[in-house]
């Protein structure tokens, strides 16, 4: 367990700050019982007092049993269980520009490109991909059951070509290091980025059967904002070398258990999908606008894939846990007539860095880094965006010009 003082923030204490803090977490529809964290708080000091009692008494050779002791400081350090336990399950709370009780919905930022109107039948991607034999759900589903796929032929090439694209993009274009990271993560690396303990039944638990992998409980990671952000767990920065820019490519794996209807159906929502995720993490001062440069850098793939698409900012309510401000990307789907989620860019302030202990060096001073990330992009998603936006009346699927280099500059899948 790790040391209560690093894993919270102690203003969250004080009683002022805890009025504030509860009128702020109203707006994230979760309610602070100031009442029970006191009292948690209280009682914890209250046994800590007795123990020092009872070990002075000790030191003056007065009649105590080392029992008493023992048995005080199990009840100490249950009070600090329960008391980490309470304060694990309180999110983050919300920038003050979206503290507003008119924005309890989503607000539209910007509009970029116009969706194209075609006047013949627009086919799904679901549809599109089994006429050019290039996604296969009926055997996915033989194989791992609903919500898998198999790729095949060029579709399978185009997906391929998506990842390097981005990846080039970032790294060559945008300033981010390339780093591969571990599919599988334990336990206090979820904890540390916001994952546990609040969404632990969203999660693909891995359970080994070797009777010598008892201790090792892995988890499959829901995005690469996990291991990438963890990266410096417990590590001191120094000031000169922030921003730090990291990318990763990696399969992603949720468990979905409550997304159905049509809008969900094919590439939109499945048990385990690729996606190439930024992670930035910078000094207190310049988090704010590396949220608007991080989702820049997100936007920019879409237009040069000529994807139309909309950037929203995220009400208070519906904000993320880890999350202080987020802008989501949705791309346009021509089958729905609806825009798609295809991008989520999150300024986690110190959210993550006070649960992992990560902080940078500022002269004498050694300081909290704030963390952002941001899906560059969802690989499953622009896949099937490109297939709805691109396709022609004959059923070819023209490719994005921005592509050519990637698909050996094939114009055309068919």
């Amino acid at each position: 367990m790790l040391k209560e003082k690093k894993m919270i923030n102690q203003d969250l204490l004080k009683y002022n700050y805890l009025i504030k803090t509860k009128k702020k977490l109203k707006f994230k529809n979760f309610i602070l019982n100031i009442e029970l964290l006191i009292f948690k708080k209280k009682y914890k000091k209250i046994i800590q007092l007795k123990i020092e009692k009872l070990q002075t008494k000790k030191k003056n050779k007065q009649n105590i049993k080392k029992k008493n002791i023992k048995n005080k400081k199990k009840i100490l350090e249950n009070c600090k269980i329960n008391l980490i336990k309470y304060l694990s399950i309180i999110p983050n709370l919300p920038d003050n520009s979206i503290l507003n009780e008119k924005n309890i919905k989503n607000k539209i930022i910007k509009l970029w490109g116009k969706p194209i109107k075609k006047k013949y039948k627009i086919n799904n991607h679901i549809e599109i991909g089994k006429n050019l034999n290039g996604l296969d759900f009926k055997t996915s589903i033989k194989l791992s059951g609903s919500r898998f796929v198999i790729m095949k032929n060029k579709i399978a090439k185009l997906h391929r070509a998506l990842i390097q694209f981005m990846i080039d993009l970032h790294t060559e274009k945008h300033g981010y290091t390339e780093i591969y990271v571990p599919y599988l993560v334990n336990k206090k690396t979820l904890y540390c980025t916001g994952q546990l303990p609040k969404f632990n039944k969203n999660l693909l638990h891995v359970k080994f059967y070797n009777k010598l992998n008892k201790k090792n409980k892995y988890t499959l990671i829901p995005t690469g904002e996990i291991p990438l952000t963890n990266l410096f767990n417990n590590k001191i920065i120094e000031k000169k070398k922030l921003p730090i820019k990291l990318i990763t490519h990696t399969p992603c794996f949720r468990a979905e258990n409550s997304s159905y209807g049509k809008k969900n159906k094919g590439l939109i929502r499945m048990h385990q999908f690729d996606k190439v995720e930024m992670v930035q993490i910078v000094t207190n001062k310049f988090s704010k606008n590396v949220l608007e440069e991080i989702t820049k850098h997100a936007e920019k793939i879409l237009k040069l894939l000529n994807l139309p698409y909309r950037k929203i900012l995220i009400c208070a309510k519906k904000l993320g846990f880890s999350s202080s401000k987020t802008y989501d990307l949705e791309v346009w789907m021509p089958s729905q007539k609806k825009y798609c989620e295809i991008s989520s860019c999150s300024n986690i302030l110190d959210f993550q860095s006070r649960r992992m202990n990560t902080k940078y060096k500022n002269k004498n001073k050694k300081l909290y880094v704030h963390t952002l990330n941001g899906s560059g992009l969802a690989i499953s998603r622009t896949l099937a965006a490109i297939l709805e936006n691109y396709q022609k009346q004959d059923g070819k699927i023209e490719i994005p010009k921005i592509l050519y280099p990637y698909m050996n500059s094939l114009k055309y899948i068919f």
